[in-house]
């Protein structure tokens, strides 16, 4: 795997290669050659979509949620413990 500086170079003179002005492709092409650059750039980076990453948030505060509920669980059992001693 490039290193990101590494790969956002290389992505840059493809663009620059791309949107030469001696290109003479129609617009919708060249959009389309493009966005498949940007994929497979990306798709080279260690980063995950936005739906997974917003699925994750949605995890991450439900056992949030569930670890304080635990911990106050603990702390009464603790307390309770403490009191019988």
């Amino acid at each position: 795997m490039l290193a990101p500086k590494a790969l956002l170079d290389a992505l840059s003179d493809q663009a620059s290669r791309l949107f030469s002005s001696d290109n003479t492709q129609p617009r919708a092409e060249l959009e389309s050659q493009f966005k498949a650059l940007m994929q497979g750039a990306l798709s080279k980076l260690d980063v995950v979509s936005r739906e997974e990453f917003d699925s994750q948030m949605v995890v991450l505060a439900r056992t949030r949620t569930r670890l304080e509920a635990l911990e106050k669980q603990v702390a009464e059992l603790e307390a309770r413990l403490e009191a019988k001693r």
